[in-house]
């Protein structure tokens, strides 16, 4: 991390703006929230833009211990939601990867988001439009995450030793990157 002064008053932005966000997290979720928590769709949203991954890769990226991931695995796998393999590479490591009905949820959240952003955007003028844009931009980065225009087109259910065009197996470029 940069070692750069923070603005206290910018925080307070952030912090203020991060309550609206969460709340359109929140409704986003639509008729899901009732079965999937905001942490399980994180994971969904993981494995959606990195593609299958190794429990510990998965747990670094949420930033929770293996065990609590593992927790969260089973129950979204009891969802449908994701499912385990083995790993082609070393069959001792298990991946998990995301169904086609988690990435339907994380699709449908996605569409739902997009439009609640837009209704909020739509009240400020062009401009600052932009400008919110580019600090967002700017702040996502800072904190590594993968805008969805560079999410992986993979089929969800492709098995482990399917082609890489149908599978994206965890790459450099995304390992170390905090969700």
């Amino acid at each position: 991390m940069a070692g750069h002064a923070v603005n206290e008053a910018a925080v307070d932005a952030v912090l203020t703006a991060s309550r609206t966000l969460i709340a359109v997290a929140t409704k986003s979720l639509g008729p899901a929230a009732e079965e999937t928590t905001l942490a399980q769709y994180r994971a969904l949203v993981v494995l959606a833009s990195r593609g299958p991954q190794r429990m510990v890769d998965l747990a670094v990226a949420l930033e929770v211990v293996p065990s609590t991931a593992g927790r969260m695995c089973d129950r979204l796998v009891r969802k449908g939601l994701i499912r385990r393999h083995r790993a082609r590479a070393d069959r001792r490591s298990v991946l998990v990867s995301i169904t086609a009905a988690g990435r339907q949820v994380v699709d449908q959240a996605t569409a739902r988001r997009r439009a609640l952003i837009a209704g909020i955007l739509g009240q400020l003028p062009a401009g600052q439009q932009q400008a919110v844009a580019e600090a967002m931009a700017a702040f996502a980065a800072a904190a590594g995450e993968i805008p969805d225009s560079q999410w992986p087109q993979v089929q969800p259910d492709a098995p482990p030793g399917a082609p890489a065009a149908l599978r994206r197996e965890p790459s450099q470029a995304s390992q170390g990157v905090r969700p």
